[in-house]
């Protein structure tokens, strides 16, 4: 079964997948072991519960940009606001191209911003740390792990996939 988007009559024919953007943003900032990144620890959400995930994330809205949603999530989700955000990359991800997992995130970092991040949405997050790139928790969401392994190593390229045959995805950045 695929998602299918509808055209501007809203005749859902034409079959093309109905892609979910979202926005991730990974505060950074030094520490005495290296750089290190907020994650939250996922509770209640029915998705990846139990795993350290993006301290800030959630889905671009209708007439939002990327950079306006990771802004919103931050100060829904953190209480910060004033973010300085660097894009890292945008992720094209499926999971077997199940129609919920037909995806595109963009990832950011912010180095600084005002106020101090603290958890607003209890229901959705059991605990939000500070850990080093290089020493991160087990487990982290995968393709967020994906993300963070790039940005520690310096490799991120503007453009990834996650989730797809693995032969596609190295032509895929070959090219």
């Amino acid at each position: 079964m695929t998602a299918l988007s509808e055209d501007a009559t809203g005749d859902p024919r034409h079959g093309r997948f109905v892609v979910v953007p979202a926005a991730y943003v990974f505060l950074l900032r030094d520490g005495g072991r290296g750089t290190e990144v907020l994650l939250q620890l996922r509770s209640g959400t029915g998705y990846m519960d139990d795993h350290w995930a993006a301290a800030a994330a959630g889905h671009v809205e209708r007439g939002e940009t990327a950079y306006d949603a990771a802004r919103r999530e931050a100060r829904e989700e953190l209480a910060i606001d004033g973010l300085d955000l660097a894009f890292v990359t945008a992720m094209q991800r499926t999971r077997g191209g199940e129609p919920i997992d037909e995806r595109i995130d963009f990832f950011f970092t912010a180095r600084t911003w005002s106020g101090e991040p603290r958890i607003v949405e209890h229901d959705l997050a059991a605990d939000l740390r500070w850990w080093p790139l290089d020493a991160l928790p087990d487990p982290v969401v995968p393709h967020e792990a994906a993300v963070l392994a790039g940005i520690r190593s310096g490799t991120s390229t503007p453009y990834s996939t996650f989730g797809f045959d693995a032969a596609v995805d190295q032509r895929d950045e070959e090219d």
